[in-house]
């Protein structure tokens, strides 16, 4: 063992996340450790604390199906990347932060409404949503914000439908969700959450007093009537559909529109062939990785991995956006090109944490191209790409607003 690295100098260890100038190119400090020899890099996190990070492809897929790294963001080791990870703490977590065999006992009593056929058959209901909001949009003139106006809420009716929450609600936990991914800070972090499990807890005592809808509704009907779930483990549950299925979605809306209408060879290729568009879903996907963090782990034993060993209770960031970047696996990584096939991307996780929803994702994606090509052929950016304001790397990458005009 004695020519494996274990604990480089601090000085190479730089801060980590960084923020993105650009909302389609990394970093520079990730293209730093993106072009650094090895899968494996020391960075700091904001208390202080040393973590590894994952930045090749065929490395963050082995490390993700490792059972010896856990997702348990409760552990005092788990590498918290904000303050806002403190809360994880406090309450249940949702399967997300759960390790086989729980996570699959958790996972699999919602898996039902995202199987390929359930996701499949939501397209005529997806695409009304999606028409029924760009008529809104077009009807209030030009400019328009794209985010509050159509990339925010079309995900949102689509989730409300899909759990039976009521979308009177959506002005609420938009906000409230908002308030949760983004906060700086444990206080800002613990009232969003109590705000929303306040009001998922809310919606549970309705849903008892008289049935509800969609899977939530079911949820409430069956396994918390049954014993099957508790009630704590329901409400987190359920915020984590909620949220993660309109926040990510979103988020991937906006940052496409705007990477397609920067590249517009690109956006004129996928016009001119729709069978294009499933393809360019996959490499936004992988070009974009707005959940570029979301890969935190916590080692429970030694894991040796191309010269390196990472120490039981080390934390380890697998750094999607980066490990997306790869040039072994893509040719000309950074470089967005719609004909390329992008499969095998990291952008919805791998292993047994693969994203739940991803199948609904790009659904909703595909539709929200189509509807935008055929609808706004003249959409264009109403505020210069580099007078954006991004959103910190320490959340889900995107913009509050998105100024655009036709």
């Amino acid at each position: 063992m004695a020519d494996i690295a274990t604990t480089p100098q601090a000085t190479e260890a730089p801060a980590f996340p960084s923020d993105r100038t650009c909302p389609y190119q990394l970093p520079q400090g990730y293209t730093e450790l993106r072009d650094a020899p090895g899968p494996l890099h020391r960075v700091t996190l904001y208390d202080g604390r040393q973590a590894w990070v994952v930045t090749k492809h065929e490395a963050a897929r082995k490390l993700l199906a490792d059972p010896r790294l856990s997702s348990d963001r409760a552990d005092v080791n788990f590498p918290a990347t904000s303050p806002r990870f403190e809360i994880a703490r406090e309450n249940r977590p949702a399967f997300i932060a759960m390790d086989p065999p729980e996570h699959g006992v958790a996972r699999r009593m919602t898996i039902s409404e995202f199987t390929v056929k359930r996701i499949k058959g939501m397209r005529p209901e997806v695409e009304e949503i999606v028409h029924g909001f760009l008529d809104e949009m077009l009807a209030s003139g030009s400019p328009a914000d794209l985010v509050g106006r159509f990339a925010l809420p079309v995900p949102s009716m689509v989730i409300c439908r899909l759990l039976g929450v009521p979308y009177a609600d959506h002005d609420f936990f938009q906000d409230a969700s908002r308030r949760l991914v983004q906060a700086t800070d444990v206080a800002s972090a613990s009232a969003a959450r109590d705000d929303l499990r306040h009001y998922m807890d809310g919606l549970i005592t309705a849903f008892q007093a008289e049935p509800g809808t969609g899977l939530v509704g079911s949820l409430v009907a069956e396994q918390l009537a049954n014993g099957e779930i508790d009630r704590e483990e329901l409400i987190s549950t359920a915020l984590l559909l909620l949220v993660a299925g309109h926040e990510t979605t979103a988020s991937m809306t906006s940052l496409g529109v705007i990477t397609l209408l920067e590249h517009p060879e690109q956006f004129a290729a996928l016009r001119d062939d729709r069978s294009l568009v499933p393809g360019a879903v996959e490499e936004l996907l992988r070009l974009l990785a707005i959940a570029d963090i979301a890969g935190g782990r916590v080692a429970t034993a030694d894991i040796e991995i191309e010269g390196r060993l990472i120490r039981a209770s080390e934390g380890v960031i697998v750094v999607n956006s980066i490990a997306n970047r790869d040039g072994t696996v893509y040719e000309d990584p950074d470089a967005f090109d719609v004909r390329r096939s992008a499969r095998h991307h990291l952008a919805f996780g791998f292993g047994v944490h693969q994203c739940l929803g991803q199948n609904l994702a790009r659904l909703e994606l595909e539709v929200i191209l189509n509807a935008l090509m055929d609808r706004v052929p003249t959409l264009r950016l109403a505020t210069p790409v580099d007078q954006l304001k991004l959103r910190p790397g320490t959340t889900i990458q995107g913009v509050n607003e998105l100024l655009v005009t036709w």
